[in-house]
């Protein structure tokens, strides 16, 4: 239970302010970077029967689920003492993570048979910095939800 909460602690508040990071970014460039948008569309594109609501739906789970699948593999690096939820270490994991990322949306868009019409290396180039700020507020909730763990047990 522990663990869960953890990586629920770390996925949701690492892809909260990613998501946040990218709105901004898309407010300042007049360009959607928005990534549930994106896999909304990607996913409206495939199963044209969907509705707008449910390709939405469908976006924004699938980026919180990736988020939650980048805090699994954060949690277990951490809680083996690997590696520590540090600004460093969040910096370093985030540009791994941005550089993974951006493999798999160009894989993604390569072989989506519709992409979207998009400034692409704009996009790839957004993604690095939308996971330094993942990576560095993934720790920040896993370092909270470990703070109300140690409360918890020891009330």
């Amino acid at each position: 239970m522990i663990r869960t909460n953890a990586i629920l602690a770390a996925g949701v508040t690492g892809t909260t302010f990613m998501t946040l990071f990218s709105y901004l970014v898309s407010l300042a460039d007049g360009e959607n970077f928005s990534e549930p948008e994106r896999l909304g569309q990607l996913a409206g594109r495939l199963l044209p029967k969907m509705d707008k609501a449910q390709s939405r739906s469908l976006g924004w789970l699938g980026h919180y689920g990736v988020g939650l699948l980048f805090a699994m593999v954060y949690v277990e690096l951490w809680q083996q003492g690997k590696l520590r939820p540090n600004l460093k270490m969040g910096l370093w994991l985030g540009a791994l993570s941005g550089l993974f990322a951006v493999a798999i949306w160009k894989a993604t868009f390569r072989l989506h048979p519709l992409p979207p019409s998009l400034s692409f290396n704009k996009y790839y180039l957004q993604l690095i910095p939308a996971h330094l700020i993942f990576a560095v507020f993934a720790g920040t909730g896993y370092q909270i939800s470990q703070k109300i763990n140690h409360v918890t047990v020891h009330q």
